[in-house]
């Protein structure tokens, strides 16, 4: 089948401001719409640009806008977007070239957060040992694959481009409700700030743009009742 993408493309160099460029090619409909992203980039326009890597969902690399929604472009199939396919840069983040955001300000904000395990007490003899239930208390935010799919898709991002976003508090998440932590405090305090969790206004399109699945609102509310409540192990 004959597939053919507009794409949105910026390069700062030389355009005085973004414009649209139509490509047609051959496709499968099982094929991934970043074969066809590569295609072009292979055979007719070699100045395309977006980032791309494992091709598997993993990475999280290529997420874009495609056709309105934010998605990884190696998981969107041809047959499930059509033979006219819109794609443009995420929004939210400023744009470097074509389809490529600048994430270093996502990744900012999720260091604040301090996505690491804090403990205060001595270590150990032995590993710190969890039930199966306090694993999965946390298990949705060790999903997230730093895609930005969400924050790109979020309209209080947007209209304020310092909020922390929901990728840095799902994995604060991840943190808060470990039972092996002892940071919890900290990244509370952090996230109950003019730019924390409050924020968010509970739209879901994150939920709706994660690549993974995960209950992005949910999260967030659960760190705004731990919050409230002054507990971790609120439900």
């Amino acid at each position: 089948m004959k597939v053919t993408l507009r794409i949105k493309r910026f390069d700062p160099d030389k355009d005085a401001k973004p414009y649209w460029a139509e490509y047609t090619v051959e496709a499968s409909p099982v094929d991934r719409l970043l074969d066809a992203l590569n295609t072009i980039k292979w055979t007719i326009d070699g100045t395309l640009t977006f980032r791309r890597s494992c091709a598997h969902g993993v990475c999280g690399s290529d997420a874009m806008r495609i056709n309105g929604r934010n998605r990884l472009a190696c998981k969107v199939l041809i047959r499930d977007v059509g033979e006219k396919v819109t794609v443009e840069p995420m929004l939210g983040f400023p744009v470097i070239k074509d389809l490529v955001v600048d994430m270093d300000p996502f990744f900012r904000k999720y260091e604040s957060i301090k996505p690491y395990l804090i403990t205060y007490d001595n270590e150990p003899g032995t590993e710190r040992l969890q039930s199966p239930e306090e694993r999965a208390r946390y298990d949705e935010g060790t999903k997230c694959i730093l895609c930005g799919a969400c924050t790109g898709s979020c309209p209080s991002i947007w209209g304020n481009p310092d909020w922390v976003g929901p990728a840095a508090i799902v994995n604060a998440h991840r943190f808060i409700f470990d039972s092996r932590d002892q940071g919890t405090a900290e990244r509370l305090a952090i996230l109950g700030q003019r730019n924390g969790v409050w924020r968010c206004r509970t739209i879901f399109n994150c939920s709706d743009a994660c690549p993974r699945g995960i209950p992005v609102t949910d999260l967030i509310e659960q760190v705004k009742r731990a919050i409230i409540y002054g507990d971790r192990n609120i439900d």
